[in-house]
């Protein structure tokens, strides 16, 4: 942030004994105050590892206050912060740090033995549960501010999936976290009285930019929570009195089948929140048998994430709308051929505002094709009713959404043919109650070769993280085509949802 930047120490000076941050296990809080001041030990011991501008710093760890701690160290003296997804397999983090070559990883215990198949002489190591950690946190080092920042410098780093199944750099400014933030906070009337329990990862953006950070800006409080439990996310929700959460559908749905949820009546919550994947209709239902304000929203880590907003008092009246744009930002629908849709009319979205990413790091050609003329082309189909509420009604690309995690085909389907027994392989997204979207494998095989299931997931396992490997995989004679040779897999999706159909009512 540099002291230009540096809203935090602001926001320390208005409420230093409020509680900004609470470790929810533990019941653990920090305040303000606490807050700076590991931030700046922080900063002052990267400095004294001889961090500059532009180096990387990465973290492998469950939600836990080391996030917030790096992110605001690193804003002090220009440093790039890279959270990175600990679910991913061995190979896909060893991808990510050798493209973005930290100086610096900070890992949990946990991820102990696997910072030992990562680390090679490239960086340094730092255990965040360790006594040297929590040393450096209140040492009181002091850091010398870079005060040759400029806005349009990058802060974090976040990766996320590629179409080629190689993880893209998503370079986020100074200015793209401060815009959605201020963004965050008029638009969705967030204040100083409003309280979340961040259970999304926070090395997702849905975790860190969605709701903590705008919330910290806005003085307000930040829940920690990890493995995710139903009925101990309600137990929180209800004990740390919170008033806005944000959740994926998948937890939506685990959460109203528990008898706590039938017998809670949340007497503090405001709003209940949904991202990272379309939500049944029965969610939404649910929500208002119980008298609760249910809405859904839209992001995606080059914009922001957040880019509308909708009142939760119209949202049962608009369901499945993501509402209409927020304050500072433009929102426009292109149509095939170039010309913007008018109402109900189908086209890809594009996003505008100062709270876009940069580019992608190491990838000219993709930040080329993401971003021309200032407008962000996110490759998701929407559309716009006559009053101006938006909805996402598909994706331009094939990308399913599993749990809130995003999934790309064609990095399954490579590695399931690079198997000697197959000889097709074709991967989709079947819709599910639970998971929204299911990945599914439609393989065919090799003469007349066989092959297991188990034999086949235990196959990917060895490379592939584990909300990727193909939860339905269906053994085929050979995959339909389309009249010009291509796989069909519109054909497919409509086999597979007859397929996964017939094995529920075998199983009932």
């Amino acid at each position: 942030m540099g002291r230009e930047f540096d809203w935090l120490e602001n926001r320390a000076g208005l409420k230093p004994d409020s509680i900004a941050i609470i470790d929810a296990e533990q019941n653990k809080k920090w305040t303000y105050s606490e807050i700076y001041s590991r931030t700046e030990s922080l900063a002052g011991w990267l400095n004294g590892q001889g961090i500059q501008k532009g180096d990387r710093v990465a973290l492998l760890a469950p939600n836990d206050i080391s996030y917030f701690d790096l992110l605001f160290a690193c804003g002090k003296i220009g440093a790039i912060f890279v959270p990175v997804n600990w679910r991913l397999s061995i190979e896909e983090m060893k991808y990510i740090l050798e493209d973005c070559t930290p100086k610096i990883v900070a890992y949990h215990s946990q991820f102990s033995d696997t910072v030992d198949q990562l680390e090679n002489n490239a960086f340094k190591s730092l255990r965040i549960n360790g006594e040297q950690y929590n040393q450096v946190a209140v040492s009181s080092l002091r850091v010398n501010y870079n005060e040759l920042l400029n806005e349009t410098d990058p802060l974090a780093m976040i990766y996320t999936g590629g179409t080629t199944g190689k993880p893209k750099g998503v370079v986020l400014s100074h200015q793209s976290i401060l815009w959605n933030g201020l963004n965050t906070v008029v638009s969705w009337n967030l204040s100083e009285e409003d309280i979340t329990l961040t259970y999304m990862p926070l090395f997702h953006t849905g975790g860190l930019n969605a709701l903590s950070i705008p919330l910290l800006m806005t003085g307000g409080t930040v829940v920690l929570g990890n493995d995710y439990d139903p009925r101990k996310a309600i137990e929180y929700l209800n004990h740390y009195r919170c008033t806005i959460v944000l959740l994926v559908p998948t937890m939506y749905h685990m959460m109203t089948e528990t008898s706590q949820f039938q017998q809670s009546s949340f007497p503090y919550m405001k709003v209940f929140l949904s991202g990272g994947a379309p939500c049944p209709l029965d969610i939404y239902e649910k929500f208002k048998k119980k008298g609760l304000l249910f809405k859904e929203g839209y992001g995606l880590t080059e914009a922001g994430p957040n880019n509308f907003f909708i009142k939760p008092e119209e949202a049962d009246d608009k369901r499945g709308s993501v509402g209409k744009p927020m304050v500072f930002n433009k929102i426009k629908i292109i149509k095939e051929n170039g010309l913007e849709a008018g109402p109900h009319e189908v086209g890809e979205l594009l996003v505008k505002g100062k709270h876009s990413f940069s580019c992608y790091w190491n990838n000219e050609k993709a930040t080329q094709a993401a971003l021309k003329n200032g407008w962000l082309h996110t490759g998701d189909l929407a559309k716009r009713d006559k009053e101006g509420y938006y909805y996402i009604v598909g994706r331009k690309k094939d990308m399913i959404i599993t749990g809130g995690e995003n999934v790309y085909p064609l990095e399954v389907e490579h590695w399931l043919s690079s198997h000697p027994q197959i000889n097709e392989a074709a991967v989709i997204g079947i819709p599910d109650r639970k998971w929204g979207e299911t990945v599914s494998a439609f393989i065919s095989l090799k003469g007349d070769q066989t092959l297991s299931t188990a034999d086949l997931k235990e196959y990917c396992g060895c490379r592939l993280g584990r909300y990727k490997i193909p939860k339905h995989i269906f053994f085929v004679k050979e995959l339909p085509k389309t009249p010009v040779g291509k796989i069909d897999k519109k054909k497919l999706k409509m086999l597979g949802r007859q397929l996964t159909q017939e094995k529920k009512d075998s199983i009932s």
